[in-house]
């Protein structure tokens, strides 16, 4: 004896109806699970960009500190006096010094940011996710 599957599904179909249970939009929640998937993709190529950023900020920091010590030590002329010596090698370490926190600064700056926008995408894609599943469910209003 053979089971025609079509009526099997009208039957639950119209039971769910009856009952007023919630229509599901499938074609939404595949578009919206598609979305899910993409969005940590997003967000994982925010965070490598900023990874990339800050690299190259520390070795923007590196060559400039690295200039610094070239010219400086081109310039250098030992004097007859110790103090003119600890006073230029002084300026010597301050200059690195500014130049190293102003690039860590910069480098920390960068990564709050992207940081931020990574985690931006996911909260974003799970509002986002929460409005569309909310949008694929409809109520039966049959009598």
């Amino acid at each position: 004896m053979t089971q025609d599957t079509t009526s099997y599904i009208e039957m639950l179909r119209k039971f769910g109806s009856d009952l007023g249970l919630p229509k599901l939009n499938i074609d939404k929640l595949i578009e919206t699970q598609k979305k899910n998937v993409d969005a940590p993709s997003q967000s994982a190529q925010v965070v490598v960009q900023g990874a990339q950023s800050v690299a190259q900020k520390q070795r923007e920091v590196l060559e400039a500190g690295l200039r610094e010590a070239t010219a400086l030590a081109r310039g250098y002329q030992p004097l007859g006096k110790l103090q003119d010596n600890l006073t230029l090698q002084t300026e010597f370490a301050k200059k690195v010094l500014e130049i190293a926190v102003k690039g860590a600064q910069e480098s920390t700056t960068t990564a709050r940011q992207s940081t931020g926008e990574a985690v931006k995408i996911i909260q974003d894609r799970l509002k986002e996710s929460f409005e569309e599943f909310r949008g694929s469910v409809s109520r039966n209003k049959s009598a």
